[in-house]
């Protein structure tokens, strides 16, 4: 019996935006699906001895994922997202970052899809080109990518479905403004995350929220934005904005689109308690907690004065 095709995929970046997707695409082809192991600080340091000190932390650390999955699979997931339409890009690490991974692990098998709308390069023809090299059934290639999209689909909807629920609650909520591969890395956000429902509160994540209807909201607090991830954020903060105690902005050093928008929506954003976490390699864990239990010193106050 001819074995398995083992795909690796690293628990970083888009993992957290598309991860059901892949997951589901290759184990309905009959492939073995790994996924890198939690961010740790060795996953850091590897990651920092693979990068140039100018990339982001996120960046660092995707690298370092990758290197935990080295000889342990036939390929390893690394695709390339140049934009999604027109005035709809995505920062140049996730267009840029194969051909990092290729020159960096010149021995590893690589399994990438493009995605570039403005060049009719679209999800769908990326995932059948990848499908053929693992199955030449275009039947199952097709049934599996449409069977996985939906899986996809009724996750994302899962989630958004139990933050409309949280916002029923009566306790003090925080909305959490970051890209999902940082606020879910047990590295960057877990930490910060725990400390906050120690506290008792309910924890809103900006990027759980309807992509389709954030992209209908971020006009209101800014026209002119690029990036279409931090668009969806954005639109996500108009909506949530007047329904939570907070915000809690958490960046990686020194991520371009992040300290940008970040900046605009704070000066932008009135009469709601802010705290801005800029998370670099030298941040420690006591450090950010100080920080946190000040700024939930700063709601509770406003919260007893309201009261």
């Amino acid at each position: 019996m001819k074995n398995k095709l083992v795909i690796g995929i690293p628990r970083s970046f888009l993992y957290y935006r598309y991860g059901i997707l892949w997951k589901n695409f290759f184990k309905k082809l009959n492939c073995k699906v790994i996924i890198s192991s939690e961010t740790t600080k060795k996953t850091l340091e590897d990651g920092k001895n693979l990068s140039i000190d100018e990339s982001c932390l996120s960046s660092k650390i995707y690298m370092g994922h990758i290197k935990n999955l080295e000889n342990k699979c036939d390929y390893i997931l690394v695709p390339r997202i140049g934009d999604y339409g027109k005035n709809n890009g995505v920062c140049t690490k996730f267009n840029g970052i194969y051909d990092v991974v290729k020159n960096s692990f010149p021995l590893i098998n690589i399994l990438d899809y493009n995605i570039e709308n403005s060049k009719l390069k679209f999800e769908f023809f990326g995932f059948f080109r990848m499908g053929l090299k693992i199955t030449k059934n275009i039947f199952k290639i097709l049934y599996s990518y449409i069977y996985s999209k939906k899986k996809q689909k009724e996750y994302d909807i899962e989630q958004e479905n139990k933050q409309i629920n949280i916002l029923k609650s009566k306790n003090k909520k925080l909305l959490i403004v970051s890209h999902p591969y940082n606020v879910y890395d047990n590295l960057i956000g877990v930490p910060i995350i725990k400390y906050l429902k120690e506290n008792n509160f309910e924890i809103i994540y900006a990027n759980l929220y309807n992509r389709k209807k954030a992209i209908l909201q971020y006009k209101s607090l800014s026209k002119t934005l690029y990036w279409l991830y931090s668009k969806e954020l954005v639109g996500a903060i108009n909506y949530y904005k007047d329904k939570v105690d907070g915000i809690i902005f958490i960046t990686t050093f020194p991520c371009g689109p992040d300290s940008l928008v970040n900046e605009l929506m704070i000066r932008k954003l009135k009469n709601i308690p802010i705290l801005n976490l800029l998370i670099d390699e030298a941040t420690s864990e006591t450090g950010l907690i100080t920080r946190l239990e000040s700024f939930i010193d700063i709601i509770n106050f406003k919260g007893d004065n309201n009261g």
